[in-house]
């Protein structure tokens, strides 16, 4: 027989009725009436073409057939058993893999796990800096992206949309531009680059202004190394954590994301 085509309800239910020698008591433990765990009896001996029990005057007993493959049976649900409990324990680890872009997790992410792991001493981190990368390959339990919303996959956002101009002091007036938040039309632009982290590294060094997020640049703009030039901007892109549906629902994921959220 296939293993797509297993009656595992019908075997549960045999098994049950081989430990009590009762169809009464197994439908007690299976939470189901006597009749349909006959009834599951039956159709398991037709699926098999086999007599599995036998009344007799002292009660129900088993046929040599029932009893040539009991163990088998018993050892396998016993294994079962085994691998469910070893992908809980996979759920209720205290490993996880986040994929986060280098520069949100300087200044937002970093002191917010050690708060975590302050709390949870036993937590360990994987992380990966490309924020795109495919959960399945890279094994990832969480990633946080600059994004207007999670798409396709699940998401809770962590801070709220907003951006701001800035640049050093002396306040250049070279501008910096990057896919995300180009620079505006016309400007005077000496430096393109790819990504936030080397837009910030470029504006702290003093090469020119440009727009940001917030949250990458409020310490600097707190200790003066930056200066805001115009009002902060709400912006439809923020930084949402985001993963597939499966992954919201292990303990470990919701624990770090109830952390991170709390009070947002």
């Amino acid at each position: 027989m296939k293993r797509t085509h297993l009656p595992l309800n019908a075997l549960r239910v045999f098994d049950a009725a081989a430990r009590h020698l009762s169809f009464t008591r197994a439908a007690d433990e299976l939470a189901v009436t006597p009749a349909a765990v006959g009834q599951q009896i039956r159709a398991l001996e037709d699926a098999l073409g086999v007599v599995l029990f036998r009344r007799t005057s002292r009660g129900l007993e088993l046929t040599g057939e029932a009893e040539a493959g009991l163990d088998s049976l018993r050892e396998g649900f016993l294994r079962f058993e085994e691998s469910v409990q070893a992908m809980q324990a996979g759920q209720s680890s205290s490993n996880y893999a986040i994929a986060c872009p280098r520069e949100f997790f300087a200044q937002w992410l970093a002191p917010r796990l050690a708060d975590f792991r302050r709390e949870n001493p036993d937590v360990t981190v994987q992380l990966t800096a490309d924020e795109n990368a495919d959960f399945t390959e890279a094994n990832l339990d969480l990633a946080i992206r600059l994004v207007e919303g999670p798409g396709e996959l699940e998401g809770v956002q962590l801070v709220d949309g907003c951006k701001v101009c800035v640049s050093t002091p002396d306040m250049p007036e070279a501008w910096i531009s990057w896919p995300t938040y180009e620079a505006s039309e016309g400007a005077n632009v000496v430096l393109q680059v790819s990504n936030a982290g080397q837009v910030l590294s470029s504006a702290l060094a003093g090469i020119g202004r440009a727009w940001l997020p917030l949250p990458l640049v409020a310490e600097a703009l707190a200790d003066g190394r930056l200066v805001a030039l115009e009002e902060q901007t709400e912006c439809r892109r923020a930084y949402w954590l985001v993963a597939p549906r499966p992954q919201w629902r292990q303990k470990k994921v919701k624990s770090l994301v109830a952390f991170l959220t709390a009070g947002t």
